[in-house]
């Protein structure tokens, strides 16, 4: 992502701001760390409400309101009102993923039609229920397709999935073992 285009807007992004934002970042570090939270209550039987209030870019805290609700299908005793847990990290990771390619895009120049991304994924529940120790109790693997139109070129798009795959938050968090650092408060 180191071309910017002539057209300071493409594919519905800004870019006007995106060279003034790089060296600021090259020049001070600080101003790289991007902090959020989700704060997510229990709302009743198998469904929970997340909510993100605030984030924080470059030492600034920024305020939002955001709530994502999450439940389980009927048939896992939940009431189905919401995409489950793993549909939501599924829907995170794609998120993460769209970011990059229209980013990437838009700062080679490439004007977008469309752009889908699918990620499938099983699991095996005996896990989940403690039926088994040696069945783990999350996806072993994710499938994910990347369906892409504009007037790039097949080279241009396999750039752009190299670089997202290079560069984004969530591909790497999926890929590698993220150290968790959990703690409980009871009362």
């Amino acid at each position: 992502m180191n071309d910017c285009p002539q057209q300071p807007v493409l594919n519905g992004l800004d870019l006007s701001g995106l060279p003034a934002m790089v060296e600021a970042i090259g020049k001070d570090k600080a101003k790289a760390c991007a902090r959020f939270r989700v704060t997510t209550h229990w709302t009743g039987q198998t469904r929970s409400e997340s909510v993100v209030e605030s984030y924080g870019l470059g030492g600034d805290d920024l305020r939002c309101s955001y709530r994502i609700a999450a439940d389980e299908p009927s048939e896992l005793f939940g009431s189905s009102s919401a995409p489950n847990p793993q549909q939501l990290l599924m829907a995170a990771f794609n998120a993460c993923l769209m970011v990059g390619y229209v980013t990437a895009a838009s700062t080679r120049g490439i004007a977008l039609e469309t752009v889908e991304i699918e990620t499938r994924g099983e699991l095996d529940l005996r896990g989940f229920l403690g039926l088994s120790n040696a069945v783990p109790p999350g996806h072993q693997a994710l499938d994910y397709e990347v369906r892409i139109k504009g007037d790039g070129t097949p080279d241009q798009f396999a750039d752009i999935h190299r670089t997202v795959m290079a560069t984004s938050p969530n591909y790497f968090n999926m890929c590698r073992p993220i150290r968790m650092n959990g703690i409980l408060s009871v009362g």
